[in-house]
C-alpha cells in the first residue's frame, strides 16, 4: 500500500491490524510466562515474575530505541522520495546500535545478576527462582533486540503483516513450549525463559525472510560516519526507549514500596498487575507503531492534513481500547487473578480492590504512549522525551514516594492512575490539533 497516496483510512487499518497483533503476541511472552509460572510454583513464582520484569522492560526498551529511531528516520528519507541508500543507512546504524546494546546487557546480566536482581525488589526467597529463569534469556538477548529491530523496519518497508505474522509463530510457540518445558518436562521456571527464547528465535526466523523477497528495499548500507548516524537513531528512538523502561522503573520503586508496606502477598497481586498492564501498554504501542510509518512518512512528504487525520484515526482507536480493557479488569478481577496462579483466599480477598483502582490507569494509558509516538513520528523528540519522563519516572515516583507517606500503604494503588490522568489532561488537546512546528526535522 502506498502510505502517501491511497485511501487513508484502509491503510490505516492495514497497519493497525498488523502491528496491534504484532504488539498482543509479544506480550504473550511475558504473560505466558507469568500464568506458567504462578500455576507451577505458586504466589512466590508471581513474586519472582514481578521482579525480572524490570529486566524484560529493559532489553525491550533498548530494542525499540534502535528499532523506532532508526525506522523513523527511514520512513522520513523514504517521504522525502530520496534515493534508498541515505534511508538504508539508518538501518545499518540500528542494527550497530543494537548489538552494541545488546553486549552491555549480557555484561549486566553475567557479572551483575544477583546485585541487579536485588535491586529490582528479590530477597533470599525470590532470587533463586529469577536467576533460574533468566539463565536461558541472558544468552540470547542479541535475538530480542535484533528481532524488535528488523520488526520496525519490515513495517516501514511495506511488510507489516509478515512483521505480525512472525511475531504470531514466535508466540504460538511459545504457548506451548512453555506448557511442555514448564509442566511436561518439569523444568519449572527455568522451563519459561528458555521457550520465550525459543520462540524469539522462531520470530526472527520468519522475519529474516523478507530479505529474500523482491519488494525488499532494505540493505546493510555502513555510513561513512556510523557514530553520528546511530546517534541520531538514539536521539529520535530514546522517548520510545524510556516509554517502555519507564515501566521497568516504576515496577522496581512499586516492588521495593510494596514490599516496605504491605507485604509478599501484595507483591504477588501486583505480578498479575504488571501482567495485565503489559497487556494494556501493548495496545498503546499497537496504534502507535500503526500509525508511525504513515505520519512519518507523510511528515516527510509535507502532507499536513493526511497527518491530522491519521492521528484522529490513531486517537479513536486508543480510547476504545482503553474502554474494554477498564470494563473487563473492573467486572471480573478475580477471574484475572485465576487466570494467571493458583490465588489463595488472602490474595482473593486482596485482589479486587487492587484490580479496580490500578485498573483506572487504563483509561489513559494507550492515550499517553500513543501521543510519544506521534510527537517521534513527526520529528519533535524533545516534546516526546518530555512526554514520557512525566508520565513515565517524575509525576508516578512523586506520588508512589508521598501517597503511602500521607494516606498509608493502600494508597500506592492510587498513584499511577492519578500519574497517567495529569499527563493525559496535559496533551489531550494538542494530539486532537497536531500541526508541522517550525524548526522539525529529520536530518
Amino acid at each position: 500500500m502506498n502510505v502517501l497516496e491511497d485511501d487513508l483510512a484502509k491503510v490505516y487499518r492495514h497497519y493497525f491490524w498488523a502491528a496491534f497483533g504484532s504488539a498482543l503476541a509479544t506480550s504473550i511472552y511475558s504473560v505466558v510466562d507469568v500464568v506458567a509460572v504462578g500455576r507451577y510454583h505458586g504466589p512466590i513464582g508471581l513474586a519472582a515474575m514481578a521482579v525480572i520484569a524490570p529486566v524484560w522492560n529493559i532489553i525491550l526498551s533498548l530494542a525499540l530505541l534502535s528499532g523506532i529511531g532508526g525506522s523513523i528516520l527511514y520512513a522520513v528519507q523514504r517521504g522525502k522520495r530520496a534515493a534508498v541508500l541515505p534511508a538504508n543507512r539508518f538501518f545499518a546504524a540500528s542494527l550497530i546500535v543494537a548489538a552494541v546494546f545488546s553486549v552491555l546487557i549480557m555484561v549486566a546480566l553475567f557479572c551483575f545478576e544477583e546485585p541487579v536482581l536485588r535491586f529490582f525488589g528479590a530477597d533470599d526467597n525470590l532470587l533463586p527462582l529469577a536467576a533460574r529463569y533468566l539463565q536461558p534469556v541472558r544468552c540470547s538477548v542479541p535475538l530480542f533486540l535484533l528481532g524488535t529491530t528488523i520488526m520496525a523496519f519490515l513495517r516501514n518497508d511495506g511488510n507489516p503483516r509478515l512483521a505480525m505474522c512472525a511475531i504470531l509463530a514466535g508466540g504460538v510457540f511459545n504457548v506451548f513450549g512453555d506448557c511442555y518445558f514448564v509442566f511436561t518436562r518439569d523444568m519449572g521456571i527455568f522451563g519459561a525463559g528458555l521457550a520465550t527464547v525459543l520462540g524469539e528465535a522462531i520470530a526472527v526466523g520468519v522475519m529474516l525472510t523478507h530479505f529474500l523477497l523482491r519488494r525488499n528495499t532494505l540493505r546493510i548500507e555502513l555510513p561513512r560516519a556510523p557514530a553520528l548516524f546511530a546517534r541520531q537513531v538514539v536521539v529520535v528512538g530514546f522517548p520510545a526507549f524510556f516509554t517502555d523502561v519507564s515501566m521497568g522503573l516504576l515496577t522496581i520503586v512499586f516492588n521495593r514500596q510494596i514490599m516496605r508496606y504491605l507485604g509478599e502477598d501484595a507483591l504477588a497481586v501486583y505480578g498479575v498487575v504488571v501482567t495485565i498492564g503489559t497487556f494494556v501498554q501493548c495496545c498503546g504501542y499497537g496504534v502507535g507503531q500503526a500509525a508511525q510509518p504513515l505520519l512519518s512518512a507523510n511528515f516527510g512528504a509535507g502532507n499536513t492534513d493526511r497527518i491530522r487525520q491519521t492521528v484522529r484515526y490513531s486517537v479513536a482507536t486508543a480510547l476504545l481500547l482503553a474502554l474494554l480493557w477498564c470494563a473487563a479488569v473492573g467486572l471480573v478481577p478475580n477471574a484475572f487473578m485465576r487466570a494467571f496462579t493458583r490465588p489463595t483466599p488472602a490474595l482473593l480477598a486482596l485482589a479486587p480492590g487492587i484490580l479496580r483502582v490500578y485498573s483506572l490507569a487504563f483509561w489513559f494509558l494507550p492515550l499517553n504512549i500513543l501521543s510519544t509516538y506521534c510527537f517521534q513520528s513527526l520529528c519533535r523528540p524533545r516534546a516526546a522525551f518530555a512526554v514520557s519522563l512525566a508520565r513515565g519516572f517524575l509525576v508516578p515516583v512523586a506520588l508512589l514516594c508521598t501517597l503511602p507517606a500521607l494516606w498509608g500503604g493502600a494508597a500506592l494503588w492510587a498513584a499511577i492512575p492519578l500519574a497517567e490522568f495529569l499527563v493525559a489532561a496535559a496533551i489531550g488537546l494538542s494530539l486532537l490539533r497536531p500541526s508541522r512546528p517550525a524548526g522539525a526535522k529529520c536530518k
